[in-house]
């Protein structure tokens, strides 16, 4: 008796075509979701505007008593050119991005407030180009970053004690800007901008002598 081959059925194939797409589609769909997984632990990693401004001002406070501790020439030089690139890198992301955010936010309430900021801004940015130009060697050198210090001083309690906490009451969007923030900061300096570490996280840090080891994994 001749053997027949049975024929191949049409819905078979469908189906087992319909399977391998289904495949494809849900690796497709866990390497979209992986990569969503991605861009939201990469967003949570970035400060909070207000919280990314305070670091900025800590940083540059840290500078300034730091080159008051010090009588190396040289050294004072080098701290001296580091407050001047911090406030301008802090000067920049603030006028592009924070100030017209916050006039958004809080609109004629605000005005007052924000206008006297962006001019102790320019008053600042005034003091540093003239810093700039002088030599740690110079007379007036120290009393340059003396007086910078001052206006910093002033225009950080104005931030810090007026425009933060009604920007807090006024629903500003505080994660939003931070990301806008991280990421302009990390253009101009070409460092990634790290999360100000928590209250919990920097007591581990004090208990270890800042072991990172000690540091909760991120």
């Amino acid at each position: 008796m001749a053997s027949t081959k049975p024929a191949r059925s049409k819905g078979g194939a469908s189906a087992r075509s319909m399977s391998g797409s289904a495949r494809r589609s849900g690796r497709q769909g866990r390497g979209s979701a992986e990569m969503n997984q991605e861009q939201r632990r990469g967003r949570m990693h970035a400060p909070d505007a207000i919280s990314l401004l305070r670091a900025d001002h800590r940083e540059v406070e840290s500078l300034f008593a730091q080159f008051e501790t010090t009588s190396s020439s040289a050294r004072k030089g080098e701290i001296a050119q580091k407050i001047c690139d911090a406030l301008t890198v802090h000067a920049t992301i603030e006028e592009e991005i924070f100030y017209p955010q916050a006039r958004d936010t809080l609109k004629r309430a605000g005005e007052e407030m924000l206008d006297e900021a962006e001019v102790e801004h320019e008053g600042i940015k005034w003091r540093v180009e003239l810093l700039q130009k002088m030599k740690p060697q110079d007379d007036l050198f120290d009393a340059e970053v003396t007086v910078l210090k001052e206006y910093v001083d002033h225009h950080v309690k104005e931030e810090e004690r007026k425009i933060f906490p009604r920007l807090r009451l006024a629903g500003f969007d505080n994660e939003r800007v931070g990301e806008e923030l991280a990421a302009r900061k990390q253009e101009l300096t070409g460092e990634p901008v790290k999360e100000e570490p928590s209250l919990l996280e920097r007591g581990l840090r004090a208990l270890t002598g800042g072991s990172p080891a000690a540091s909760p994994p991120e």
